[in-house]
């Protein structure tokens, strides 16, 4: 039988770890407090009790130069998700486009370590993306797209995601250098936004992740 209390029992069974035992390590990297109370964060290992200025900065001396743009008209609740993901595969810059303010709740603070920029309209958006030799990249499957399973990705790109529903809009799509659509097999017309972008910034990095 257990003599631990049920706040002990609570922490015990809490992801992360906790206090971290005497001495402390000597390294600025580290926060004196998740050092004291336990890091209970959804960080990689080598990141436990690192402040978050200290893993922003880890992660922007290794960004890759993948973008990430999503158009958000209809405050979806895929941003989120995507956000997330872009976090995953350490994006350059994640893009939104339109509303400022964005489902934030799938990203489960994962915002926090990426670049999150915004961009009123899409011309904004497009001379930005050429002003830093980046190409865009619709991920749709409208006509004129073709497989992204037999297609090289640029590596300075930005990967393009519509609303969940409607898709690219025509501005945007017009605005793309090429389309690229996943291939399926079943009987649905298209693939939920979020899973679309986990399967796109999977192949780019199947090629071009360092």
């Amino acid at each position: 039988m257990s003599t631990l209390s049920e706040d002990e029992l609570v922490a015990a069974s809490a992801p992360g770890v906790g206090p971290h035992p005497q001495p402390w390590p000597d390294d600025a990297r580290y926060d004196p407090v998740l050092l004291a109370d336990g890091d209970r964060r959804n960080v990689a290992d080598r990141y436990r009790y690192w402040s978050m200025d200290a893993i922003v900065a880890d992660l922007d001396a290794r960004r890759s130069p993948l973008h990430v743009a999503i158009q958000n008209w209809e405050h979806d609740f895929n941003i989120g998700s995507i956000v997330r993901t872009a976090n995953a595969f350490n994006v350059e810059t994640v893009h939104i486009l339109g509303r400022r303010r964005w489902n934030r709740r799938g990203a489960m603070v994962t915002d926090r370590y990426l670049h999150v920029e915004h961009h009123a309209d899409v011309p904004g958006f497009l001379a930005e993306l050429a002003e830093r030799g980046v190409v865009p990249v619709g991920v749709d499957n409208l006509p004129g797209s073709v497989p992204l399973e037999t297609t090289e990705l640029p590596e300075r790109c930005c990967l393009v995601f519509g609303s969940e529903g409607p898709g690219l809009t025509d501005e945007l799509v017009a605005g793309c250098e090429r389309l690229v659509a996943i291939t399926q097999y079943g009987s649905t017309r298209s693939l939920n936004a979020g899973a679309a972008a986990a399967i796109a910034m999977y192949h780019w990095a199947l090629r071009w992740a360092r």
